[in-house]
């Protein structure tokens, strides 16, 4: 692990694991191996084209809807309305998060299940407390 600084915060480059066994290098916080560690596995089994064609229509839609806040803001439009637009948007977010965690729970989860990684666990309750709110 070699150590960099940038301004006042010390990153350490890391390796993690990739599908082909190799590792890559990561420039992250000191103490924030987590995030670290799970920014840049590669999933094992390849999503369909149907599935990943849905989830890109759902992002563009909301960040179709967060341009419109941008220009309402820039508008200096009402608040109460900038208020459900982002709401309409986080709602969007939520929506593909929702849906990418469950197909995660149904691949990649049970892969590891199955292989004998039950450690995998763990990562899925952070991953459920972190968006409970699904």
């Amino acid at each position: 692990m070699s150590k960099t600084r940038q301004g006042e915060k010390v990153f350490e480059a890391k390796s993690a694991p990739t599908n082909d066994g190799a590792g890559a290098a990561l420039d992250t916080p000191a103490g924030n191996e987590a995030a670290a560690a799970a920014c840049c596995h590669h999933k094992d089994t390849p999503r369909s084209a149907e599935f990943q064609a849905d989830l890109q229509k759902r992002l563009n839609r909301a960040i179709g809807q967060l341009n419109g806040v941008k220009g309402m803001l820039d508008d200096n439009r009402y608040c109460g309305d900038v208020l459900v637009q982002l709401a309409a948007a986080e709602s969007a977010i939520r929506s593909v998060s929702g849906k990418l965690l469950q197909d995660h729970l149904e691949t990649c989860v049970v892969e590891q299940i199955r292989q004998g990684n039950d450690e995998v666990v763990g990562e899925v309750m952070q991953l459920m407390k972190r968006f409970s709110r699904l």
